[in-house]
C-alpha cells in the first residue's frame, strides 16, 4: 500500500462506488493530478449500492440533463466493453390508460432530448420479450439503447480505479472512512481519517447512502434518504445456458405495477441462470436514516442489503405473475432475495455541486448506476471550468433553501418521492402534498378565505386561482375554454384564465411574496453587483432606479434573470424568482469571496418583505384612491423602472414600477407586518385577486417574456434568447469576453422564438392544451430540429393565452428555420400539431395599450 499522503489537490470520499470512480477518471481527463480516494469499505465497494445494483440503464426521462447523463453513461460503459445494448420494453397493461399515455409522453420527451424510444404493439413486445402475456398489455414503448452494464458496475469501478492508479494521479485507500472535515473561515482545508490527516483545498463527497453523515461533519444536511428496494431472484432459469450471455432478453419495466424484470443470462456467467424481479414500494416505502444503517460486521449480507419481508411484495408479485407467469413456475430464492438500499431525494433530482456553506466542499450524492459516468463528467467539468454542457440547475445542491434541509422536511418529501419512483405517472405540474405550509405570506389567511387553489414553490404556498372568482367564468365563458382532456386540465383551474381577462379590463393584484429578496450592502456592494450584472447597475445609475439584468457564466450562458434596485450609494436590493433565488444568492457569495469583497454583506430578507403586484389599465387610478399623496403616483412623477418609498393609507410600501404581465402597474413590496392591511385596503376597493397562473404562465407568454430555468438556460446565450442589451457597458462583468464574442457573430446558432398552435385538436377531435416540453419537428422530414451546436428544439414554455385565444409556446429554433410565418410541428402524446413562428426573439402577441391581439 502507498504511503498515506499528507496533502492532495482533491480528496474523493467514497471512491469505491461508480460515482466516485467515474469522477476520479474524469478529473484526470480534465488535467487534475494528486487525487486521493478513500472509502469506508473495499474498493470497489462491497457495501454500497454499487455492490448490489441491478446495473441496467434506460434512456427515458422527462428531463434533459438526465437524458444526457444516461446516454453519456451508456456510451461510456460501451467504450470500455462493459455494456450490452439489449434494449428495453416498458408496458402498459390493459385498462391502464394513464400508463399508456405516459409511454407516449416518454416518446415525446425522448424526441425532445435525443433518445430513440418509440411505441410498439403488444405483438411486437411479445416478439421481443417472450416471457410476457401479450393479452395482458395494450401497448409498449421500446428503448433500443437500454441495456445492462456487464458483468457488473463493480467491475467498471475496478478498472477505472486501476487505470487511474497506474497513471500516478490517484492514490487509493480502502477501509479508510472520513472521521471529520477540517473547515476554516468557511473553506474546506482537509479530511481527518484514522490513518491520518489529508490537507486538501477540494473535497468531494461521493459516499452514497452515507453522504448525509459526511455533510453533517460540515454542519449541513442533504435532502436525500436511503429507501428499501425489494429484489427477488427466481430460478434456476436455463434458457440461455451455453450462450455466454450476461442477459438474453430485453429489460422489462412494468411500471404500472412499480416493478421490473430481467434475466441474468447464461448460468455460467456472473449472476447467471436466474430471473431478477425488482419492486419499488408505492404504498409504504421504508426509509432509513443513514445513521441507522448497520455496520458491515453487524449485517447478514451487507449494510446496504436488508432482510426482505414477504408482506412487502406479495400483492405486486401476484400481479407480476399475471404478466410474466414464469415467476410462478420457477419459484423464488428466499436466501438470495433482499431489500437493497438506494437513495431517493426530496424533489427527484440528485444533490450535486459545491456546498452553499463551505467553499471547496462538493457533493455527488443520490446518483444511480445509469447516470454515474455522466455525473462524473458533469461534475469534473463543473469543478474545472465552472460550466457544464447542459444547464445543471435541476441537480445543483444550492437549489435547496434552509427550510428544505430540515430533518422533518427531508423525511416527509423523500417518503412521497419514494412511492413515485415508478408509479403513478407524475404530472409536470403535480404538487407535493407532504411538508406543505412551510412558507406563507401575510396574505395567506385572506387567500384561504377566498378559496385559493394552492400550489407550492420553494416552500411557498402560491394561489394559482381563487374560487371566489368563479362568477367571472360566466362573463368570459366564450373566451375561457373547458379543457376536456383530464391530463391537460389536471392541476389547472379554469378560473385562472378568467382572472387573466379581468385584470386586463380593470385591475388585479397578484401575490408575489415568493420572491427571493436579498439586500446587498457595504462598500463592496456596487463593484460586486456591477461585476455580476450584464446591465449597468452602479456608476451613474441613479438611486431609486430598478434594473432588469442577468448574471452570466464564464461561457456567456444565462445563469440568472433578476432585477436589481439601487436604494442607496452602497445599498442594493436583488429581487429574484423563488426557483432560482438560493442558487443566485450562493453565486453572489462565491463571486464576492473569489474577488475578495469581504466588505459586502448579503442578507436574505425573503421572509421579511411581502409583495403584491398591482396591474391593469386602472392600476394607477386605483392606487391613487388610497395614496396619502396621489400625485406621487402620476405618470411623470413615477417613471417606469423606478422605485419609490411611499404610503398607502399609512402603509409603507416600496413601489417598483415594472410589469411581468404587460399591463401598467407596480410591484408593491411591503413589510410582512403591514401585508394584511395592504391586501384589505386594495380588496375593499374592488381589486380582483388574480392567481399566479396569470403571472407565471398565460400573460407572460402573451408578452413573450422569458422564465429562468425554462427559457433561459446556461447552454444558450442572451443574443439567442433575444435579451442582449443594445450596448455593452464599459465596466468588466463576469462572462463579458464570451458575450463580446457572441455579439460579433453575424448570426447566432439558434433563436428563442414565440410560436402559436394553429390547430390544437387531437385525432379524436378533442381540443388539447399542452403541458410540459414538446419536441419541435420539421414537417418536411419528420425529424426534430437540431441547430449547428447539436442542441435540439423543444417547447421551453407553453400555455393557453386567453387574450389571443391560442396556445402559445417558446422554443429555440435553428437560425435557418427561425423566421416569422414559418410553419412547423410540435408533438404531444405522440400526435403532431401545427405551429407557426410568430416572433423571432422578443415579440409580444398582445398589446394592452390597444387591447388587440397581434395576429
Amino acid at each position: 500500500m502507498a504511503q498515506f499522503p499528507s496533502h492532495a489537490d482533491v480528496v474523493i470520499i467514497g471512491l469505491g462506488g461508480i460515482v466516485g470512480a467515474s469522477l476520479a477518471h474524469h478529473l484526470i481527463e480534465r488535467g487534475w493530478t494528486n487525487i486521493v480516494g478513500i472509502d469506508k469499505s473495499a474498493v470497489p465497494t462491497d457495501i454500497g449500492s454499487t455492490a448490489h445494483a441491478s446495473d441496467f440503464c434506460y434512456m427515458t426521462s422527462h428531463d434533459q440533463l438526465t437524458c444526457y447523463t444516461t446516454m453519456y453513461s451508456a456510451d461510456f460503459y460501451e467504450r470500455l466493453g462493459h455494456y450490452h445494448r439489449i434494449g428495453g420494453i416498458e408496458v402498459a397493461r390493459v385498462g391502464d390508460d394513464e400508463r399508456m399515455n405516459e409511454l407516449k409522453r416518454r416518446v415525446d420527451s425522448g424526441k425532445a432530448y435525443g433518445t430513440r424510444a418509440r411505441m410498439i404493439s403488444p405483438a411486437e413486445a411479445k416478439e421481443k420479450m417472450p416471457l410476457i402475456e401479450e393479452e395482458m398489455i395494450q401497448g409498449a414503448m421500446w428503448d433500443p439503447d437500454a441495456g445492462l452494464v456487464t458483468p457488473r458496475s463493480q467491475t467498471v469501478v475496478g478498472e477505472l480505479i486501476n487505470t487511474a492508479e497506474q497513471s500516478g494521479k490517484l492514490s487509493v485507500f480502502a477501509n479508510t472512512p472520513a472521521t471529520d472535515l477540517e473547515i476554516r473561515d468557511g473553506r474546506i482545508v482537509g479530511v481527518h481519517t484514522h490513518r491520518g490527516y489529508i490537507e486538501a483545498p477540494y473535497v468531494v463527497v461521493c459516499a452514497g447512502l452515507w453522504g448525509r453523515l459526511i455533510a453533517e461533519m460540515a454542519g449541513e444536511d442533504l435532502p436525500v434518504m436511503p429507501v428499501d428496494h425489494p429484489l427477488l431472484w427466481f430460478g434456476p432459469y436455463d434458457e440461455f445456458a451455453g450462450s455466454g450471455k450476461e442477459i438474453g432478453y430485453p429489460l422489462l419495466r412494468d411500471q404500472g405495477n412499480s416493478a421490473y424484470l430481467r434475466d441474468t443470462g447464461d448460468p455460467a456467467t456472473t449472476e447467471g441462470g436466474q430471473i431478477e424481479w425488482g419492486y419499488y414500494e408505492e404504498k409504504a416505502p421504508r426509509l432509513v436514516h443513514p445513521s441507522d444503517i448497520l455496520e458491515k460486521e453487524q449485517a447478514r449480507l451487507s449494510p446496504s442489503q436488508r432482510d426482505l419481508e414477504m408482506e412487502q411484495i406479495i400483492e405486486p408479485l401476484e400481479r407480476a405473475i399475471e404478466l410474466t407467469p414464469i415467476l410462478a413456475e420457477l419459484g423464488y430464492d428466499e436466501k438470495r432475495s433482499f431489500n437493497g438500499l438506494l437513495q431517493v431525494t426530496s424533489d427527484g433530482g440528485p444533490s450535486i455541486g459545491e456546498s452553499v456553506e463551505v467553499r471547496g466542499l462538493w457533493y455527488a450524492v443520490a446518483v444511480w448506476v445509469k447516470d454515474g459516468p455522466g455525473i462524473g463528467k458533469v461534475l469534473a467539468d463543473w469543478m474545472t471550468d465552472g460550466v457544464t454542457e447542459f444547464d445543471h440547475h435541476g441537480i445543483d445542491v444550492a437549489r435547496f433553501y434552509p427550510a428544505q434541509k430540515t430533518r422533518h422536511y427531508i423525511q416527509e418529501r423523500c417518503f412521497e418521492s419514494a412511492f413515485k419512483i415508478y408509479n403513478p405517472p407524475v404530472h409536470p405540474r403535480e404538487p407535493y402534498t407532504a411538508a406543505r405550509g412551510l412558507r406563507r405570506s401575510p396574505f395567506w389567511p385572506r387567500e384561504k378565505e377566498l378559496g385559493g387553489h394552492f400550489m407550492e414553490l420553494a416552500g411557498w404556498e402560491r394561489a394559482h386561482g381563487y374560487a371566489c372568482n368563479e362568477h367571472l367564468l360566466e362573463k368570459y365563458a366564450d373566451r375561457v375554454p373547458v379543457r376536456a382532456n383530464e391530463w391537460d386540465n389536471r392541476h389547472f383551474w379554469r378560473v385562472s384564465n378568467a382572472e387573466h381577462l379581468a385584470l386586463s379590463e380593470s385591475v388585479g393584484m397578484i401575490n408575489l411574496s415568493h420572491f427571493a429578496v436579498y439586500d446587498v450592502t457595504g462598500p463592496g456592494a456596487e463593484p460586486l453587483l456591477e461585476y455580476l450584472s450584464v446591465a449597468k447597475v452602479g456608476g451613474d445609475t441613479p438611486i431609486g432606479k430598478g434594473v432588469y439584468t442577468h448574471f452570466l457564466d464564464g461561457h456567456g450562458g444565462v445563469r440568472a434573470d433578476l432585477t436589481v434596485l439601487r436604494l442607496g450609494p452602497s445599498h442594493y436590493r436583488v429581487i429574484d424568482g423563488a426557483d432560482a433565488g438560493n442558487r443566485d444568492m450562493a453565486w453572489m457569495k462565491r463571486i464576492a469571496d473569489e474577488r475578495g469583497h469581504d466588505d459586502v454583506h448579503i442578507q436574505d430578507l425573503s421572509d421579511h418583505w411581502a409583495c403584491l403586484g398591482v396591474w391593469g389599465p386602472q392600476a394607477r387610478a386605483t392606487l391613487q384612491r388610497i395614496a396619502d399623496r396621489p400625485e406621487q403616483w402620476d405618470l411623470d412623477a413615477f417613471p417606469f423602472a423606478h422605485v419609490r418609498t411611499l404610503t398607502l393609507q399609512g402603509i409603507p410600501v416600496t413601489a417598483f414600477r415594472i410589469s411581468y404581465v404587460g399591463e401598467q402597474g407596480w410591484e408593491l413590496h411591503v413589510p410582512f407586518s403591514h401585508g394584511l392591511a395592504l391586501w384589505d385596503a386594495l380588496f375593499d376597493l374592488g381589486v380582483t385577486p388574480v392567481g399566479i397562473e396569470t403571472y407565471a404562465n398565460s400573460r407572460r407568454l402573451e408578452k413573450s417574456l422569458r422564465l429562468q430555468n425554462a427559457d433561459l438556460l446556461t447552454h444558450y446565450n442572451l443574443y439567442e434568447a433575444g435579451l442582449a442589451r443594445p450596448k455593452v457597458k464599459a465596466a468588466e462583468f463576469h462572462g463579458k469576453a464570451a458575450y463580446l464574442e457572441q455579439r460579433e457573430k453575424d448570426q447566432q446558432p439558434a433563436y428563442l422564438c414565440t410560436l402559436t398552435m394553429l390547430d390544437n385538436h387531437d385525432g379524436e377531435g378533442v381540443a388539447r392544451y399542452p403541458v410540459g416540453n414538446c419536441p419541435i419537428i420539421d414537417p418536411a422530414t419528420g425529424e426534430v430540429l437540431i441547430d449547428a451546436l447539436g442542441r435540439r428544439s423543444y417547447t421551453t414554455s407553453i400555455a393557453f393565452g386567453p387574450s389571443i385565444g391560442k396556445n402559445i409556446a417558446l422554443g429555440y429554433l435553428p437560425a435557418a428555420v427561425a423566421e416569422v410565418g414559418k410553419e412547423l410541428l410540435i408533438e404531444y402524446f405522440n400526435e403532431p400539431y401545427p405551429v407557426r413562428v410568430e416572433a423571432v426573439g422578443y415579440g409580444a402577441l398582445y398589446d394592452p395599450e390597444s387591447a388587440l391581439p397581434r395576429s
